[in-house]
């Protein structure tokens, strides 16, 4: 039986205000709360609330009706301060037993293509949220826009998850299908999930487009495509940003009509729906596929250059890799907080100079100002590792000295607690 895999993706960055040289040792706080407030309160007025509603109602109207979600960590964090409505309807849709929740890097990161240990650090973090928050523990990876090649399968196999989510590039899969389950070509396979690209951007990228030549894009279409496959390509994952519902096509455009006719319409022609936990679980009738190169959801290349494409990103790479491992040893709260969101791979992507790819989605006019922006801030945040743990003292000295006063720090709490409990029998 052909089963849809849906899965929708949420992230927001924390965006950064207007940050000057002049700032930099002067002002520690990094963020346009009003650009972020804003973005998330109209986003959740057109998409997260009633498409949440929505699709509670589906669950409710069909039993086999399933989906999954990918919410990054800042994602989670600004609901919670500015939509907590949504945070409960998502925990709704946790309780139904249908809704997977794929684990990713805390703050969108990119942190996979060179820093393995602030990696492994952000998808733990990542997955203890998402287990705390919503009663589910991700046994499936979806990292960065798909960002996937045979070692960062390796790094998520270690760390114990089941299988991973990545594109269905073309140079990649050549003659293959990506209505397969794969396997990592790697020494400890795990299962490859296999977007469906064409598919998917025939509803995120062109499904209220005029110039289509599939407008309108019906959900018969949708049906028809997946009939037609051969009968052994049973797993259609489709993979798009929640924000297809809404923001990105409004609900003029009948998007929302569309997906509420899924369920249905797929159960009439004998197409089920899956989790992305239980999609893995099933054998892997694809074969091994091979990727030694970095390849993502995005442009034409499919590849990483959205985000280490050019020197200035290089640059700022180069920085957040030579401070990743003394950050992540301190025991300041605010700059680990600040550390994480300064890693969100938004901020490299709007220095990209890829011509197609210039202002997408960016506050900056130019990528040079995004670039100079970006490291005005990340030279204070640096200013302010120097003050608390000065460079002169080698990383694992400081780990020992942190650790020591860790240690001290028990033992005294032990000793009070144990004079209190003698003062109470005197």
């Amino acid at each position: 039986m052909k089963k849809i895999t849906l899965i929708f993706n949420l992230h927001q960055p924390f965006r950064l205000k207007r940050y000057r040289f002049f700032d930099i040792g002067n002002d520690h706080y990094y963020y346009d709360d009003f650009e972020n407030e804003e973005i998330i309160r109209r986003n959740n007025e057109q998409t997260y609330a009633p498409a949440n509603e929505a699709l509670l109602q589906l669950m409710e109207q069909n039993p086999d009706f399933k989906v999954s979600f990918v919410i990054s960590g800042t994602m989670i964090e600004q609901l919670e301060t500015f939509a907590p409505e949504t945070i409960h309807t998502f925990k709704l849709l946790a309780e139904t037993g249908r809704t997977d929740f794929l684990a990713t890097p805390y703050a969108h990161s990119i942190a996979s293509l060179f820093d393995k240990k602030e990696f492994e650090y952000q998808m733990r973090l990542h997955s203890r949220n998402v287990t705390s928050l919503f009663g589910i523990t991700p046994s499936v990876v979806c990292n960065t826009e798909l960002l996937y090649n045979d070692e960062i399968a390796e790094s998520v196999y270690a760390l114990g998850y089941k299988g991973i989510l990545t594109e269905g590039a073309k140079h990649i899969l050549g003659w293959k299908s990506p209505n397969y389950l794969y396997q990592t070509n790697n020494a400890h396979p795990i299962k490859l999930l296999v977007r469906n690209a064409a598919i998917s951007d025939k509803i995120q990228v062109l499904f209220g487009r005029y110039d289509s030549g599939d407008y309108p894009y019906t959900v018969d279409k949708l049906l028809r495509a997946i009939q037609s496959l051969p009968t052994d390509e049973e797993e259609v994952v489709l993979y798009m940003d929640y924000e297809v519902m809404g923001t990105l096509w409004s609900a003029a455009t009948g998007i929302f009509d569309f997906f509420k006719a899924l369920p249905h319409m797929a159960q009439e022609a004998g197409i089920g729906f899956s989790t992305a936990k239980e999609s893995i679980e099933r054998k892997a009738l694809g074969g091994a596929l091979e990727v030694r190169y970095p390849i993502s959801i995005i442009g034409e290349a499919k590849d990483s250059s959205p985000w280490l494409g050019n020197e200035l990103q290089e640059g700022a790479k180069e920085l957040l890799l030579k401070w990743g491992e003394r950050v992540r040893i301190t025991r300041d709260n605010n700059l680990l907080q600040d550390w994480l969101y300064l890693q969100s791979a938004d901020h490299f992507y709007y220095m990209n100079t890829r011509k197609e790819l210039v202002g997408t989605f960016s506050p900056f006019d130019t990528p040079f100002a995004a670039f100079t922006n970006y490291m005005n801030v990340l030279s204070d945040f640096i200013l302010r590792i120097e003050t608390e743990y000065p460079s002169s003292i080698e990383n694992e000295e400081l780990h020992a000295l942190l650790s020591t006063i860790d240690n001290q720090n028990e033992k005294i709490t032990q000793l009070q607690r144990e004079l209190d409990m003698l003062k109470e029998k005197h």
